[in-house]
């Protein structure tokens, strides 16, 4: 007779910690996102693996990994918790409360458009409880692909995932310099006038960075000497330190910058760029995720 696992046997917690770890790759984390000692996780760990009676990580020197069966027991805990925060405000809803939690992932430039929103959505909802992720497109992209989050920002969405992508508003691209430029006072500048310049560009993996290189492939332009930074506002105070120029998002040039940059009128430029939201094909989104979805849209004035 085959033996039977006893999956009814794992707990609720067990598993919630089982999916932290996986997600995270590493008990420490985990514990610290759970407020929980180490040794808690790992005994809650023992205890799941022995009531499936199979091994769900492997450690190969200092890094964890999942096995086939952790991979299984990932997706389908995600899955679970997923149907239960969905009773939790059909639940809610009924009563009258708007409770919940709304999962969010944002490419970094989206940093600069979505707390503005989030923030009054989040004062009419007081009981939501909000995740906020930034990465850069490669890191929100592989989110999107583990379908760990409600809604996602992408300026440059993975077209050839399986998603529904609604445009959000317009997000261009510009070139930026120190105010103290030769050039800053000129109405138009020639692209060959910027010829020996520094550039300063995000890296590998930025949507920001695919657009530049896919529109300066397109016109033909060179971008000498280039320098990868990993974040906008070091690029933003290195431009500002005279360091090189760039090409940020718009936005990002006027959210918080220095007063000492400005945007040079260069010819060409701004870049067209958008943000668009989007969603797995096929995703039930529950009532929380579709309330902020439509208040997006009608804030930014996009039609869904």
């Amino acid at each position: 007779m085959r033996k039977r696992l006893h999956t009814r046997q794992a707990t609720f917690r067990q598993l919630e910690v089982f999916r932290e770890v996986a997600e995270r790759l590493s008990v420490t984390d985990a514990a610290r996102v759970l407020h929980l000692a180490q040794p808690t996780v790992s005994t809650q760990l023992t205890r799941l693996a022995q009531a499936l009676d199979a091994q769900l990580f492997e450690q190969i020197g200092k890094k964890l990994y999942l096995t086939d069966v952790g991979e299984e027991l990932l997706t389908t805990s995600r899955e679970l918790f997923e149907v239960l925060d969905r009773l939790e405000m059909r639940l809610a809803q009924r009563a009258g409360l708007a409770v919940g939690r709304l999962r969010l992932g944002v490419v970094t430039t989206a940093k600069y458009l979505v707390p503005g929103l989030l923030g009054p959505f989040c004062k009419s909802h007081p009981q939501v409880e909000v995740e906020f992720q930034v990465g850069n497109r490669a890191e929100i992209r592989r989110r999107l692909q583990d379908n760990l989050d409600d809604l996602y920002v992408f300026s440059h969405p993975p077209r050839e995932l399986d998603i529904e992508l609604t445009l959000l508003t317009e997000n261009p691209l510009v070139v930026i310099a120190p105010s103290e430029h030769p050039l800053a006072r000129r109405k138009r500048v020639r692209w060959d006038e910027l010829a020996g310049e520094r550039w300063l560009m995000r890296e590998q993996g930025s949507g920001t960075r695919h657009a530049i290189e896919r529109h300066c492939e397109a016109q033909g332009l060179r971008l000498d000497n280039p320098i990868t930074i990993a974040s906008n506002e070091a690029i933003k105070e290195s431009v500002a330190a005279g360091l090189g120029m760039a090409i940020l998002s718009r936005l990002a040039l006027t959210h918080m910058a220095p007063g000492n940059l400005v945007e040079l009128p260069v010819e060409g430029f701004p870049i067209a760029n958008s943000w668009y939201l989007v969603v797995p094909r096929g995703k039930q989104l529950s009532p929380i995720a579709e309330a902020f979805k439509h208040y997006l849209l009608s804030e930014l004035g996009a039609a869904a």
